[in-house]
């Protein structure tokens, strides 16, 4: 039965160290988690004087409990902007994001963190108007269209709702305008 505890636990030891690899070569959090509690029960296994149906037993809880604390500690350093759902597919998905002040936002430079800003949620940023001093919560009012967000303190900013309002509002004045300029035109040439 050691032999058995032996080969299974250089089985579980290799086995996470080749999903480790792969994770080194196809990043994204796919087998690192899988990876690292496989890893650590084949050392676990490897060092345990346990044989046996208690050995099997160790393997299996090690693998569980290394599975659980291993995910706990990648979802607390969020390495990869978390769970994918912060990923963005364009910089106008940016738009009303919400994030902290890293490092001081004025007019023409600071840092800010998006709460949901993609791979990097870290990015170049001005404000409005004004000082925003680090950690203030802030929000994107015009997200640029590369890596420098323009952003407002949540306190100065307006309501989403009412920001998008003013919006509609304002364009459909501007068709007004320009179908009145267009009556003019007409009412000229005639």
């Amino acid at each position: 039965m050691s032999l058995l505890n032996e080969s299974l636990s250089m089985l579980l030891f290799l086995g996470g160290a080749v999903l480790l690899v792969a994770e080194a070569f196809a990043p994204g959090a796919h087998f690192f988690v899988l990876g690292v509690a496989l890893l650590t029960a084949g050392i676990v296994g490897l060092l345990s004087p346990v044989g046996g149906i208690a050995g099997i037993v160790l393997l299996a809880v090690a693998v569980l409990v290394m599975t659980g604390l291993t995910l706990w500690g990648y979802r607390k350093v969020d390495l990869y902007g978390g769970e994918g759902s912060a990923q963005t597919s364009d910089s106008q998905s940016l738009r009303g994001q919400f994030g902290r002040v890293t490092e001081r936002v004025t007019e023409t430079e600071g840092e800010v963190k998006l709460d949901d800003g993609g791979f990097s949620p870290h990015y170049r940023a001005r404000s409005v108007d004004g000082v925003i001093e680090v950690g203030t919560e802030v929000i994107v009012v015009d997200p640029g269209g590369g890596n420098v967000v323009t952003v407002e303190a949540v306190g100065e900013a307006d309501d989403p709702i009412d920001r998008e309002l003013a919006r509609d509002r304002e364009r459909e004045s501007d068709r007004e305008s320009d179908r009145e300029f267009d009556t003019d035109v007409e009412s000229d040439a005639a």
